[in-house]
């Protein structure tokens, strides 16, 4: 684990120096954060397309190590779920998730049965539900056995070049619209714009900091840990490809870059922040052995998964308690409802 909190560290390596204003922090997010984020994504992506539609076979090591690193690209830009990602619902394309109701097995299992001639363009499979479009799709027609039947094998290797081409074309889209439209409307604000301050910019992404922090600790560990008396493994992200606590960590290091530019001009507060990501990311670095979060079902693994969960609820406690202020966020706003 400790090989890949040092790559995305690398990836997401802060550089924004002390005494930064309003306007020049949104600055070097966007150009160290956000942009350089996006413009991966939709590199992996492309990747991932040209890879499937050469070797489309689930157990193809090509296809799943192209999966894997535009995956971990989606995940470490996952936080910015607003403006260009809701345009289309370009984030729920990419990532339908948490499926409380399973219904991407379900809508998958009905385009094989039904051998849906969606699959065959671009802009039909754009018109399929979020349920069957995306990374979560994928892994399972990837990495489940109940979707790779070689009596099924024809219908499903051009649904997984479908759910490729769909996947690369949104992230280009997003890229495109961050890169040609959305980030100067951050960098400048008007009354016209989204934003009407630079402090207005830095509250939404200080919104997005501590909801994905929510994300990390109430859903993608508090899912699966399940009551005390009752677990859920099953419910763990991404647990058929082995990739739960990749997007913890993942996920962790992408904030701790924006929480590092988002307190920038604060020494102590830096200091404070980082103390608190090392903390966090040495909890998951101690769950290397348990990489699907399977532990939850067994008292000392609860224990280790539950440690790492209070850790990140301390990184987002202190966020609200003082990054918030300085950025003129009221601590305790409730940030899945975007408050």
């Amino acid at each position: 684990m400790r090989y890949l909190i040092t790559a995305a560290v690398t990836l997401f390596a802060a550089l924004a120096g002390p005494g930064a204003r309003a306007g020049e922090k949104a600055e070097a997010i966007l150009d160290q954060h956000v942009l350089p984020g996006m413009r991966l994504l939709a590199e992996r992506t492309a990747d991932l397309d040209a890879t499937a539609q050469v070797d489309c076979a689930p157990k193809s090591e090509d296809l799943r190590a192209a999966y894997g690193a535009a995956f971990d690209a989606w995940i470490s830009v996952s936080h910015l779920r607003f403006g260009p990602a809701e345009t289309d619902t370009r984030g729920f394309a990419l990532a339908f998730w948490p499926d409380t109701r399973s219904m991407t097995p379900k809508t998958l299992r009905a385009m094989i049965a039904a051998a849906d001639p969606a699959v065959d363009t671009p802009e039909s499979f754009a018109t399929v539900s979020v349920a069957g479009r995306g990374f979560y799709a994928l892994e399972y027609l990837l990495y489940d056995p109940a979707f790779t039947s070689d009596e099924t094998a024809d219908y499903s290797c051009r649904l997984v070049r479908a759910i490729a081409v769909d996947i690369a074309r949104n992230a280009a889209a997003l890229e495109a619209d961050w890169r040609q439209s959305y980030a100067d409307k951050m960098r400048h604000p008007s009354a016209e714009g989204p934003y009407q301050s630079e402090e207005e910019v830095l509250q939404e992404f200080f919104k997005a900091l501590v909801t994905d922090l929510e994300v990390d600790a109430d859903m993608r560990l508090g899912r699966p840990m399940g009551q005390i008396d009752k677990p859920r493994p099953t419910r763990a992200e991404v647990r058929r490809s082995g990739r739960s606590l990749r997007h913890v960590v993942l996920s962790l290091t992408a904030l701790r870059q924006l929480s590092d530019l988002l307190s920038a001009d604060d020494a102590g507060l830096s200091t404070r922040m980082d103390k608190d990501f090392d903390y966090a990311l040495s909890r998951a670095d101690k769950l290397s052995d348990d990489p699907a979060l399977a532990g939850v079902a067994t008292p000392q693994g609860r224990i280790r998964i539950e440690s790492l969960q209070q850790a990140i609820r301390a990184v987002r406690a202190d966020a609200n308690q003082f990054m918030g202020p300085t950025l003129g966020v009221a601590a305790g706003f409730n940030s899945l409802d975007g408050d």
